[in-house]
């Protein structure tokens, strides 16, 4: 597998993240712009800029627990710091550290990072690594409380792309347009 990319939806000020949840957490997100009362703040939550990633981890809005798909614009100096403060989620040797001081970075690290494959329209694995963030503690408490610009329920728009992918029609041109993302 090549090369990892961030493939996102962004502007001069945002990018756009998804993430999948039931009725309950979304419809709340939605009336508050925001997360409230039933988003947990003390769990790692992980945002993908990848909407094919998200359709693919949520089933298309169909697995459960995952039945609402929302596209979350944060700020992107917000995400920049993300990504520049992740840690990697996986040992691997090839990194400038020891495996045990990889481990105190990820306890006491509120960032992860992984590259995973990015997935076609069915699912398959493509040519290059997609970015995944999990954040939690105090990242995840300026998420909801800072970073967050706009929530949309895009949960039809899924539901209408995966009937006409279903029947075959090739939907390649309704996807989210996402272009390499180059990190400030």
């Amino acid at each position: 597998m090549k090369e990892k990319e961030i493939r996102a939806v962004y502007d001069q000020n945002t990018i756009r993240v998804y993430q999948a949840y039931p009725d309950m957490i979304a419809d709340e997100a939605i009336k508050l712009g925001t997360f409230g009362s039933h988003f947990s703040l003390n769990r790692m939550t992980w945002i993908k800029p990848s909407f094919l990633w998200m359709m693919y981890r949520c089933g298309w809005a169909e697995k459960e627990n995952q039945e609402r798909v929302l596209a979350i614009d944060i700020k992107r100096e917000a995400f920049d710091k993300i990504v520049k403060n992740a840690i990697a989620s996986t040992y691997t040797d090839d990194m400038d550290i020891s495996k045990e001081e990889w481990q105190k970075l990820v306890k006491s690290s509120d960032i992860r990072i992984q590259w995973d494959p990015e997935k076609d329209i069915e699912g398959r694995n493509m040519s290059y690594r997609s970015i995944q963030l999990g954040i939690r503690n105090n990242a995840v408490k300026e998420y909801v409380n800072d970073w967050i610009v706009q929530i949309e329920d895009i949960t039809p728009y899924v539901k209408e792309l995966n009937l006409s992918r279903r029947k075959g029609i090739d939907i390649t041109p309704f996807l989210p347009n996402e272009q390499v993302y180059p990190l400030l």
